[in-house]
């Protein structure tokens, strides 16, 4: 029976910045617009951080069962290391896509915009087939398309839509470096699980092209989404482009990526990735607001 620490700690907490983020900038968008409403603001961010939270729940439901996680380094797994059974953990999936259905629902409601309803669906389906069903998709390589569409662009562009109604260039610029950052951070998760995950036969991006194509995928992506706020700012307001100065937060992650650690080593620049993506969206969030 697992503990209530190990049942969040299943939950990955740390990851919860890729869900954070991009409500953060969807609601900075929607302040620049003059159109920024607090309720719905708050019902994104539970669809957001329900779906993370379900997501990482699946994965570990998923990858327990077919023995992926018996190599792993890095957070608990509940299934893979017998702390919980498999079918609490895929309870506790559901239930959490669940709450993310549910906030989604109301914003539908409250913005009259059924099509909404087609995105929830594909967003939770995405969540559940990454490493779940006959053919997951993340064990294809496809798990950085996934993050990027469903942890950038729908965010972004969906908490702004709520409140704005409408969908703009600003919203789908934006929309870019939340991803790219996104993505980075399943880029430096799959680095590190690059020997389990061989072994396993999940064929992530990381196993396809090897380390070090995936040590320079990585700086690429923190590089070229970090520099988003600079045209975004062309299409706002000057101060935007402040959002770049959270570029000082990459160089720790990227000193240690680039460095050729391996494993365990490098689980400091999983952090640092994530508190990078945290603060850009905040800063970034707070600056379209401002402007």
């Amino acid at each position: 029976m697992a503990t209530m620490s190990q049942w969040v700690g299943g939950a990955r907490p740390r990851t919860l910045p890729a869900a954070i983020a991009p409500v953060a900038v969807g609601a900075g968008l929607a302040a620049w617009a003059s159109a920024f409403n607090l309720g719905r603001s708050l019902l994104a961010l539970l669809v957001a951080v329900a779906l993370q939270v379900g997501v990482n729940y699946a994965n570990d439901y998923s990858d327990g069962i077919k023995g992926t996680d018996r190599q792993r380094v890095g957070p608990i797994r509940l299934v893979g290391q017998e702390l919980a059974p498999a079918r609490e953990v895929r309870a506790a999936a559901l239930a959490s896509f669940l709450v993310a259905a549910l906030a989604g629902l109301a914003l539908v409601m409250l913005t009259s915009q059924w099509w909404l309803l087609a995105v929830g669906a594909a967003s939770i389906a995405a969540a559940w087939l990454y490493t779940g069903g006959p053919r997951p998709y993340g064990y294809a390589g496809l798990g950085e398309v996934f993050v990027f569409v469903f942890f950038g662009v729908v965010p972004v562009v969906g908490t702004a839509y709520v409140q704005t109604l409408t969908i703009t260039w600003p919203d789908v610029l934006a929309s870019v470096g939340v991803g790219l950052l996104a993505c980075a951070i399943l880029v430096t998760n799959n680095l590190r699980d690059i020997p389990g995950d061989s072994v396993a036969g999940k064929h992530t991006l990381a196993v396809r092209i090897g380390e070090s194509r995936t040590r320079a995928l990585y700086v690429g992506l923190v590089v070229v989404g970090l520099v988003v706020p600079v045209p975004l700012a062309l299409l706002t307001a000057p101060l935007v482009a402040l959002g770049s100065a959270t570029a000082i937060l990459a160089i720790a992650p990227i000193r240690v990526v680039s460095s050729g650690a391996r494993g365990p080593g490098l689980i400091p620049a999983l952090k640092q990735t994530g508190v990078l993506l945290l603060v850009y969206g905040l800063a970034l969030g707070l600056l379209l607001a401002l402007a």
